[in-house]
């Protein structure tokens, strides 16, 4: 399978080399979180024969069966849902978390990271769309959570992350993607907070996410195939 991931991967990288080319930007500012979930050790370890250094995982209890038969030398990514009660365990796992969605979520994070001795960059979950179905904090309230962050020395808010609503147009999902860079633009301005990361796009927008200013882009299906088993599509999906 090796070989088919990597035919699709260098086709993937030519098309983000092309999105980068319209908007202007430098190639060098995206990664690739490569969105294992489903799939065994093997395909981590296809991916990282393809030189992929980023793995995404949405399950805590996948993530721990999987990642001890993985390499040992790639950067897991929490990318879904977070509960409080399983923090202990993603902080021991993955090198980064994509979806902190509450203060009291960072703050937990940052408690639990102190007492690991150790400092875990995270992306701030928002709900743009205000879809009831999605998590996510509103907007208006990552300034509030931004400026507490400041007081807790082992969280780095590196960047804000969103999944819009899924549209057969990946063009639907540009004006969702605008708004979190136009927010992080305010943020910036207001906290003096950095955020250089925008984990923004999936297989089927990842060029439209690119061109409003992605950083990190969550990939699965246009890197692995379909998945082994259907998942439900409940609007919660953070990857694809």
């Amino acid at each position: 399978m090796s070989r088919e991931v990597q035919s699709r991967l260098d086709e993937v990288q030519g098309r983000i080399e092309a999105a980068c080319k319209r908007s202007g930007r430098n190639v060098d500012g995206v990664k690739i979180v490569a969105v294992t979930k489903t799939f065994g050790p093997d395909a981590v370890a296809e991916a990282a024969e393809c030189g992929m250094k980023i793995i995404g995982e949405s399950r805590i209890q996948e993530a721990k069966q999987k990642i001890q038969f993985c390499p040992g030398n790639l950067e897991w990514h929490m990318i879904g849902h977070l509960q409080r009660n399983k923090v202990k365990d993603a902080v021991s796992l993955f090198r980064m978390i994509h979806s902190v969605d509450s203060l009291r979520l960072l703050e937990t994070v940052n408690s639990v990271s102190a007492a690991a001795g150790v400092s875990m960059p995270v992306c701030l979950e928002v709900n743009v769309s205000g879809e009831g179905s999605k998590f996510g904090m509103k907007p208006d309230e990552v300034f509030t959570v931004l400026e507490n962050s400041t007081s807790l020395m082992n969280v780095d808010v590196v960047g804000l992350m969103t999944v819009p609503p899924f549209t057969p147009d990946p063009q639907g999902a540009r004006p969702f993607f605008a708004a979190l860079r136009e927010l992080r633009d305010k943020c910036r301005e207001k906290t003096g907070v950095p955020l250089d990361e925008l984990s923004i796009g999936m297989s089927n927008d990842f060029e439209i996410a690119l061109e409003e200013g992605a950083t990190l882009v969550r990939l699965g299906s246009v890197l692995f195939g379909d998945r082994k088993k259907k998942e439900p599509s409940d609007g919660l999906i953070l990857d694809d």
